[in-house]
């Protein structure tokens, strides 16, 4: 898969847009999954990833940045300094990366990357990897009391996991998605994941499929690693509007999460479990389903020129591009108040787009398809009609998103129109409608 540069730097060239572009002629591919040069680099910078505060690294297919949005927003509420570490990013690189609580400055950022440069020599390097190191360079060197650390793709080869022994591990919902890197089964998926159990290390473990999880427990057995499995160790339910979670030591009853959907539930639970395990209180727990904020998650855009634009329709964006992702906007459009619902689609072409636009058949009236602008990988606007169609949807296409949600609106101006498909069209529409 080839991304173009507009997906990976965003805004006006500033330096760090700069470098970041040269970072990407390091390596023949975007994605090549080894740990070998990453420890080579870290070993180069003097092992950064040596000195970081405790860390939680998580991995798995759906959740994840949202499971990392509650917990950092639980420790903060808490009054702890917090790194954070996600990918990809939306609209600026700098999202990436999370410093004590901010975002990384542009100033500290250029500063690293040049660093990184020079120590790398030209020395093939994906750019994943090279931005890590960056990142893992501000964590060491700026005091914090907790580093929440996302993998990037898969886990036992991801660029992330080269920190022998994390305070806590969490492995959220896995299936089948990055088939090409990962395997073709969610066990094979599963295995890949498990890679970031580390001896001795606890685990929180979010719902997962029966060959899932019995992959995620040998493995934690050969290394003596404690599991939290959901349904077994905790439990999260939504009941009467509350998030009514129960573990080992008790019950507590808390708000619902104000990231919306059902599958937020879950997420909560684990991001809760987490909270618990590491010593923190009821405050904190309720926190981080009030507080926390992931952006393109169903995220209701209400300023900018597509709002603007439909003032009387209800927009919404989401990233969600895999079946499970689908399944997720599905369940959530189902809870809504009912209303003729459009969605503005565009996918990039190494997605299983049938598998996601299935569960989605039921509840739009129409599909407008989009291509995805600056992304070399993205499906045609033709293509996706076409498997909207073969997924049993009435659809279309559109030049832009403007132009799908001007025909959308001319037709019904109080339509709900949801934005989706991929993270790289959710980044271009917050790029703008931010």
């Amino acid at each position: 898969m080839t991304i173009a540069l507009t997906e990976v730097t965003a805004g006006t060239a500033a330096a760090s847009d700069i470098i970041l572009d040269r970072l990407m002629s390091l390596h023949p591919k975007i994605i090549d999954l080894t740990l070998e040069r990453m420890e080579r680099l870290l070993a180069a910078l003097g092992h950064p990833e040596r000195d970081l505060p405790p860390v939680i690294h998580i991995a798995g297919t759906n959740g994840k940045g949202s499971t990392q949005a509650m917990i950092r927003a639980g420790m903060e509420a808490a009054g702890k300094r917090v790194h954070a570490y996600t990918s990809p990013h939306l609209a600026r690189f700098h999202e990436r990366i999370r410093v004590a609580g901010e975002l990384i400055s542009e100033a500290e950022l250029s500063a690293l990357l040049e660093e990184c440069e020079r120590v790398n020599a030209g020395v093939p390097i994906t750019f994943f990897e090279i931005t890590t190191c960056a990142a893992f360079l501000a964590f060491a060197r700026t005091p914090a009391d907790a580093l929440l650390l996302e993998v990037g793709l898969g886990g036992r080869l991801d660029a992330t996991n080269v920190v022998e022994k994390p305070a806590l591990t969490v492995i959220t919902p896995v299936s089948l998605d990055h088939q090409q890197y990962l395997g073709e089964t969610v066990a094979e998926i599963a295995g890949e994941k498990a890679g970031i159990l580390k001896r001795g290390t606890p685990c929180v473990v979010g719902p997962q499929t029966p060959e899932g999880l019995a992959v995620i427990e040998a493995r934690a057995a050969r290394l003596a690693a404690p599991l939290l499995v959901h349904g077994q160790h905790w439990h999260a339910r939504e009941e009467a509007g509350r998030l009514v979670f129960q573990d080992e030591t008790g019950l507590l009853d808390l708000p619902r999460p104000n990231l919306p959907g059902p599958h937020q539930i879950d997420n909560a639970g684990a991001a809760v479990m987490a909270l618990r395990h590491l010593g923190f209180g009821e405050a904190a727990c309720e926190a981080a389903v009030t507080h926390a904020f992931w952006p393109a998650r169903m995220q209701r855009l209400r300023r900018g020129p597509l709002a603007e634009s439909a003032p009387q329709a209800e927009l919404w964006l989401d990233g969600g591009h895999n079946p499970a992702g689908g399944e997720a906007v599905a369940a959530t459009l189902a809870q809504m108040p009912p209303r003729p619902t459009y969605l503005i689609c565009g996918m990039l072409n190494t997605k299983d787009i049938g598998g996601y636009l299935r569960p989605l058949a039921t509840h739009a009236r129409q599909l407008h398809a989009v291509s995805i602008p600056g992304a070399e990988a993205t499906l045609p606007a033709d293509a996706t009609r076409d498997a909207a169609i073969a997924a049993g949807m009435v659809a279309t296409t559109a030049a832009s998103v403007a132009a799908a949600l001007a025909a959308i609106v001319a037709e019904d101006p109080r339509a709900r129109v949801l934005i989706c498909g991929s993270l790289y069209l959710a980044g271009s529409i917050l790029r703008d409608n931010g």
